[in-house]
């Protein structure tokens, strides 16, 4: 990628973006309740279309200043990678079963240094994470690698992650990226079908597929491979030699400019591309959008609702299990808004799971959960100031744990589905302050994002 037309750009975009700031100051600045209407309709157009145009900007310039120096502009960049598997849930996607360090320089880019989360071993003691994080998500955060992202909130993921990675290797990076593998088709759209070419990863591939392309790669990457390859080491080096491979693609330049512009904006606006780096000033201005993964701040809108899922079943039954959530109330109630957060779980595994599906699929009750069940940690977020009043699991109120993260209340609770089974766990939410339009966040699953957050569905509120 050549990053010099970037870097000249940027003080043109700058302007640009003050510019328009300035514009839409001015004309937020006019009295518009004693004007016509045929003049204060169209200001309020104008006032609207030109606030858009100024987000843009501003993202666009600060795109225009962060890229060329994250991508090795200066000097050289690396990257800790975190291939997130969603057959085994995390709160942030799935298992960060494969990790590889991204290399950037002057544009070009790299993949190297590709191992597993297991190969890392645990970590006494562990790494120190919030009090508050540790009350909910356990030590364990800190302890292994593969559960770094048990918590949703990527700015203490990544540092962790780094600070692993770093003590195990003696590697240096630089920040952490993560993404999974529908991010991974999306960017399969942008440069076509990739082919497997690495002997080793051929040798233990087990009559996968030796083409990947869009429309394969999770459920190769998700489910296939587990039935092919059962040592759980020789899957994370076929999952990591898949992703090898993509950015082989990426980094060649004959990928669809647009389209993996495009792909890269999905990703990250349905949180399956997250990014952190070690250098304060860049991730300053990360933390003003979605690719940061914040619990709070700046990219948390007032009114933000987050459901986040973890494994329990210690294994990858997360790829057949189907969720929702949508809001089913919302009213007042002594002064203060209640919201109910509906989430229904479904598994969709074969009757007979626990036979047919592979072991290390299934757990075969490693954990306590019978093969073929899978079980999920269902933990919900309110607004700052919110509580969790009432969990109701299928019709009857059930105990819950109740925390509280940054100020936001949070709950947890429990779910064992056996295949076919379906359940719904209803969070109530009270004493919320904020009036503004409610916004959900969840965990990426193998789902389509609208097929998981589904428009409210208002009960009456008497």
């Amino acid at each position: 990628m050549a990053l010099s037309p970037i870097k000249s750009a940027a003080p043109k975009v700058q302007a640009a973006a003050h510019a328009v700031r300035e514009s839409v100051r001015r004309l937020h600045g006019i009295d518009s309740t004693k004007l016509l209407p045929q003049i204060s309709e169209p200001l309020a157009e104008a006032r609207n279309d030109l606030s858009t145009l100024s987000s843009q900007l501003d993202t666009a310039a600060d795109a225009a200043v962060l890229a060329p120096s994250m991508l090795g502009a200066d000097e050289p960049r690396r990257y800790l990678l975190l291939m997130q598997n969603n057959a085994e849930s995390r709160a942030t996607g799935g298992i960060p079963g494969a990790l590889a360090v991204l290399d950037f320089d002057q544009g070009q880019l790299s993949l190297k240094s590709q191992t597993s989360a297991g190969a890392l071993g645990q970590f006494t003691p562990p790494l120190p994470i919030s009090t508050e994080e540790q009350a909910i998500y356990s030590p364990r955060v800190g302890k292994f690698m593969q559960d770094v992202n048990l918590t949703p909130d990527f700015a203490t993921t990544a540092p962790t992650a780094k600070a692993m990675w770093e003590q195990r290797t003696g590697e240096k990076v630089d920040g952490v990226v993560s993404l999974d593998p529908v991010a991974l088709s999306y960017l399969l759209e942008a440069t076509g079908p990739v082919e497997v070419r690495d002997p080793a990863v051929l040798q233990i591939s087990g009559g996968l597929p030796t083409e990947l392309s869009s429309r394969n790669v999770v459920k190769t990457l998700l489910s296939d491979a587990y039935a092919a390859i059962e040592d759980p080491d020789l899957q994370d080096v076929y999952f990591a030699g898949a992703a090898k491979e993509i950015f082989s693609a990426l980094s060649d330049g004959k990928s669809d400019a647009k389209g993996l512009m495009e792909a890269l904006a999905r990703g990250v606006e349905e949180r399956r591309i997250l990014l952190w780096s070690s250098a304060e000033p860049e991730q300053s201005v990360l933390a003003k959008y979605r690719v940061a993964g914040l619990v709070s701040g700046p990219s948390v809108t007032p009114a933000q609702f987050g459901i986040y899922f973890n494994d329990g079943t210690g294994a990858k039954m997360d790829y057949w299990v189907k969720r929702s959530v949508r809001v089913v109330k919302d009213c007042t109630r002594d002064g203060y808004r209640a919201v109910t957060v509906r989430v229904t779980s479904t598994n969709t595994a074969p009757n007979d799971a626990g036979e047919s599906l592979p072991d290390y699929v299934t757990g075969v009750g490693a954990y306590g959960v019978p093969p073929g069940s899978a079980q999920t940690n269902v933990i919900a977020y309110g607004p700052a100031q919110s509580t969790i009043d009432t969990v109701v699991k299928d019709g009857a109120q059930v105990p819950f744990a109740a925390h509280k993260h940054n100020q936001r209340g949070v709950g947890a609770s429990t779910v064992r589905l056996k295949p076919g089974e379906s359940t719904t766990l209803d969070f109530n939410f009270g004493h919320i302050v904020q009036n503004t339009e409610l916004n959900m966040v969840v965990t990426p699953t193998t789902q389509a994002v609208k097929d998981v957050v589904l428009p409210a569905a208002l009960a009456s509120c008497e």
